[in-house]
């Protein structure tokens, strides 16, 4: 006899799917100094990312296995750390200086959206899925991340313990990689501090590991997507204009009707330099992040429909170039 086994649908997980591009690529990713530097520095910005987003874009159309590419450019702008001028003020000469180089931003996104979109505490979300991991030989004495703030790649130098009675003093040892190539490359990354009040203050790198999930289509929320794009419309129903305040602004704004999905397999970001150590880090936050599986397995199956490979490495699916330069 074979016995049945009932199950409520509601009680079942479902991850709602979200649509995917070839390419998420990242045309700009400023900050303060940037944009006091006014036209003339987003002009400067813009002449430098536009060979290479035109290489990124054949690097797709190669990988795309005889389709046509579906590829969505995106700008992240910093209004966490700092607030500069105003979106009606400001965006204008943002969308006017790309246009100028050739370019044309698909997505708008505000870094604060990386913390808290919708309500939705996306980087508390995040921090509850980092699985540390440990090194060899490790035993326990390190705080974890989610009391520390801090992840590392590898063993940190224990410390320092003096000499007691019939016992020499512990000799030094070097941080170490966990994953090393003979040498070691070990990072250690603040991930938040707190302000008076207790409350989290993320950190650039990690709020950056977000904003690399979010546009691998990773992130959710009880099963929905989060940060999802909204056009920017009046009461109306038609478009309006740029608003006096940025928490007037959608966290993540569509700004071409027609652009293809703002999630995709592969993220590509052209950035000045001095955002190395920043990515540096992202990496070691994604390499330690368990994904949300429903997510995932929605990504590779699709990518295989497609006739699509992609990394299993979530890290993997991400590729940067760096210019130097202001």
């Amino acid at each position: 006899m074979t016995e049945g086994v009932f199950r409520e649908t509601a009680a079942e997980p479902r991850t709602q799917s979200v649509p995917l591009a070839h390419l998420s690529l990242e045309l700009g990713h400023l900050y303060l100094e940037d944009l006091e530097g006014g036209p003339a520095r987003l002009r400067e910005h813009f002449e430098r990312v536009r060979p290479w987003a035109d290489a990124a874009r054949a690097d797709t159309a190669a990988r795309a296995a005889g389709r046509t590419p579906r590829i969505s450019t995106c700008f992240l702008i910093d209004d966490y750390f700092s607030r500069f001028s105003t979106p009606a003020d400001l965006l204008p000469m943002i969308l006017a200086e790309a246009e100028r180089a050739g370019l044309v931003i698909d997505y708008l996104a505000r870094e604060s959206a990386c913390a808290v979109a919708d309500k939705v505490p996306i980087a508390q979300a995040v921090a509850g899925r980092l699985v540390e991991s440990p090194p060899p030989g490790s035993y326990g004495a390190r705080p974890p991340v989610s009391r520390s703030g801090w992840l590392a790649n590898g063993q940190r130098t224990p410390a320092a313990r003096p000499a007691q009675a019939m016992r020499r003093a512990a000799p030094w040892q070097p941080p170490s990689e966990t994953a090393a190539r003979r040498h070691s490359v070990f990072v250690d990354v603040e991930l938040w501090d707190r302000d008076r009040d207790g409350n989290h203050i993320w950190s650039c790198a990690f709020l950056a590991a977000v904003w690399q999930l979010a546009r691998l289509g990773l992130l959710r929320n009880e099963g929905e997507p989060v940060l999802t794009a909204r056009d920017l419309t009046g009461e109306d129903g038609r478009p309006a204009q740029f608003p006096g305040a940025w928490d007037e602004l959608p966290p993540l704004l569509r700004l071409n009707p027609t652009a293809a999905p703002f999630s995709a397999y592969r993220t590509w970001s052209v950035l000045p330099s001095r955002f190395l150590p920043v990515e540096h880090a992202v990496r070691v936050v994604l390499d330690q992040t368990d994904v949300d599986a429903g997510a995932q397995r929605q990504v590779t199956e699709r990518a295989t429909r497609e006739g699509l490979s992609i990394p299993d490495s979530v890290a993997e699916r991400v590729s940067y170039v760096f210019y130097a330069g202001p």
